[in-house]
């Protein structure tokens, strides 16, 4: 099945988690460390209001600064997904805000990748195509879709794999994001 599919079929705390893990996974990105959104999978897991915790998290992350260059781009992406968080995980607004951080979290990686990815958009690789995927855009396609079966298999049970997944993805670009710092000093 599709990204896009899965998206599709995928119930409110799916696409909550979804959103929250490409978001989390990205926290590199603007300056966070690892438990910032820790309180937001809280939320998720105990079904509670996720308002608080996300005010919080934006406030740690600060405001963005002056943007030029492909990290700046992509960091400017991760900022738009946080910015855009709805304050609640009901409704049409989970939905779109989960299939958004798909794509600016897959355009971030392949932003982020040295190597070319060959299709012409994010677009085709949610849609299934993986002809010519560069390894970072292809792991990251992995995540999100693990992390979407992972919460339609097992519902709130699968959030504690769901969160081990993208903390394994936070620290790949974490060390992407370092990597191409030393390169540019």
């Amino acid at each position: 099945m599709s990204l896009v599919e899965l998206i599709a079929q995928a119930d409110e705390r799916g696409l909550a988690a979804s959103g929250l893990a490409c978001l989390d996974r990205c926290v590199p990105l603007l300056g966070g460390d690892d438990l910032v959104l820790r309180p937001l999978w809280a939320s998720l897991a105990d079904g509670s209001d996720w308002s608080e915790g996300l005010e919080k998290a934006r406030g740690a992350l600060g405001a963005s600064g002056e943007a030029s260059g492909e990290t700046d781009e992509a960091e400017a992406l991760a900022r738009r997904m946080l910015d855009a968080a709805p304050a609640s995980q009901e409704g049409d607004g989970i939905r779109l805000w989960a299939d958004a951080c798909s794509v600016a979290s897959l355009q971030i990686h392949r932003l982020l990748d040295p190597a070319e990815d060959a299709a012409p958009s994010v677009d085709t690789r949610r849609e299934g195509g993986t002809e010519g995927m560069s390894p970072l855009v292809a792991a990251e396609l992995r995540r999100q879709v693990t992390v979407l079966e992972l919460l339609a298999g097992h519902g709130a049970a699968g959030l504690r794999h769901a969160l081990d997944v993208s903390t394994e993805g936070r620290r790949v670009l974490r060390a992407v994001v370092s990597r191409r710092a030393r390169g540019r000093s």
